[in-house]
């Protein structure tokens, strides 16, 4: 049997959730059969589930992915470009955020897993911000939870209006948000 390199396994699994992304975007979660998922990743069950054992398994891991890309972007370069990015984000991606945020609002277990998956990322995400009110870019008067509660709820808003089909002035909300984080 031939040996599977590495590189071979990480184009594959990348593979397999390109193509999972499009499932579950268009059927969500429950509607995304192993049919729909076989179909969209032009893969088999087999091939699908050695890397993934289970259905859920394979959504669980894409929505986590996304948003550590959208944490490692706003640690790489600010939240400006992560406003940008989800002002511009595709469809597909947008599916997924909306499916794991309608399972957050319903599953409190599943709530508390999500907020503990990376802590090591979230604690890296909060010095940022920490950092940047030290260096007097956000303001000081507010906690570091609450400006990282308020970018995500215009994180949210945006994806929201992205879903929905509407263009978004990423412009004139960067411009309200740094005068909102702006010093006093």
């Amino acid at each position: 049997m031939p040996k599977v390199t590495e590189a071979h396994r990480e184009e594959r699994r990348g593979q397999i959730l390109a193509g999972a992304r499009t499932a579950f975007s268009r059927y969500g979660y429950e509607g995304a059969t192993v049919a729909r998922l076989e179909d969209s990743i032009g893969l088999s069950r087999g091939a699908i589930f050695s890397y993934f054992p289970t259905k859920w398994d394979l959504f669980y891991a894409l929505a986590s992915e996304d948003q550590e890309r959208v944490a490692r972007l706003w640690l790489a370069e600010g939240y400006e470009s992560v406003i940008r990015a989800m002002g511009t984000e595709k469809p597909e991606w947008v599916g997924v955020y909306f499916e794991i945020t309608r399972m957050l609002r319903t599953d409190p277990a599943l709530r508390e897993q999500w907020m503990q998956r990376n802590p090591e990322l979230r604690g890296q995400v909060s010095e940022h911000i920490a950092q940047r009110q030290r260096d007097g870019v956000y303001r000081s008067d507010l906690d570091v939870e609450s400006i990282g509660q308020f970018l995500g709820l215009i994180l949210d808003g945006i994806t929201a209006h992205v879903g929905a089909g509407f263009p978004v002035d990423v412009e004139a909300t960067l411009e309200l948000v740094r005068v909102a984080l702006a010093p006093k």
